[in-house]
C-alpha cells in the first residue's frame, strides 16, 4: 500500500479557495482544530507557486513542523534547505516517486490548477476541505474547469461555535484506508441514559444526613 496524497483546503460556501487577489484572511481559526496533531498525519506537503507566493506575501513562513515542504515553480528559483525545496521539475513525476516511498501521508497544500494536474494524474487519493461560512462572491476556485470526479464520503464533523463544516472524501480508485477527521476537537455529550437520570434525580428530595 502506497502513501496518500490528501488534498486537504479551506473553502468559502461558493466554492471558492482563496479571493482574488489570493487573500485567505476570510478563514475562520476555531480552537476546535488540533494543528499539531493534524501536522502528525504528514511527512511532506506540496503546493504551487502562486500558494506560495500568497504565503510569503503576507509574512507566513513557507516551513511546516516536522514536513518537508516542496513546491513547484517554473519561474523561481530552484532553492533546497532543510525541511523546504522549490524545484522546476515535473509534479505528476515528482509525486510518483513521493507515494512510492515508506512514510507518512502527503499534503497537497494548494493550490487549485496544482490539484487539477495531479487529478487529473490519478494521483489524488482523498479530498478533505472545511466550508467556511462566508460567499467570497468570486475568488480563486477550488479547482480549474476540466473533467468530472464522483467522490465517497468518507467523514464530517460540524464545529458550532464558528460553523465550520469539515468534509472528507474518498476518490475512487485511490489508495490507503478512506480519511477519518481526528483533528477537531469535539465536546463529548452525555448519553441519553445519563440525561434522564439527572432530570429524575431533580424532583427526588435529598435524604437528610443525622449525626
Amino acid at each position: 500500500m502506497g502513501r496518500r496524497l490528501r488534498y486537504g483546503v479551506a473553502v468559502s460556501l461558493d466554492g471558492f479557495i482563496a479571493g482574488p487577489n489570493g487573500e485567505f484572511d476570510w478563514i475562520v481559526m476555531d480552537p476546535a482544530f488540533d494543528f499539531a496533531a493534524m501536522y502528525k498525519e504528514y511527512d511532506t506537503a506540496v503546493m504551487g507557486r502562486k500558494t506560495y507566493e500568497v504565503a510569503a506575501a503576507m509574512g507566513e513562513k513557507p516551513g511546516m513542523p516536522g514536513i518537508d515542504v516542496i513546491v513547484f515553480s517554473k519561474t523561481l528559483t530552484p532553492t533546497s534547505r532543510a525541511g523546504f525545496r522549490i524545484v522546476s521539475d515535473d509534479p505528476i513525476e515528482v509525486v510518483k516517486a513521493l507515494k512510492a516511498k515508506p512514510g507518512r501521508d502527503i499534503w497537497l497544500f494548494g493550490g487549485g490548477a496544482l490539484f487539477r494536474t495531479l487529478l487529473d494524474a490519478g494521483l489524488v487519493d482523498t479530498v478533505e476541505v472545511g466550508v467556511i461560512p462566508v460567499l467570497l462572491g468570486h475568488g480563486i476556485p477550488l479547482l480549474p474547469p476540466g473533467a468530472a470526479t464522483k467522490l465517497t464520503l468518507a467523514d464530517y464533523k460540524v464545529v458550532p461555535a464558528s460553523g465550520i463544516v469539515a468534509l472528507a472524501y474518498s476518490v475512487p480508485g485511490g489508495v490507503g484506508p478512506p480519511p477519518r477527521i481526528r483533528h477537531i476537537k469535539t465536546a463529548k455529550r452525555r448519553t441519553r441514559k445519563r440525561v434522564a437520570r439527572s432530570k429524575a434525580s431533580r424532583g427526588k428530595p435529598r435524604a437528610r444526613r443525622t449525626r
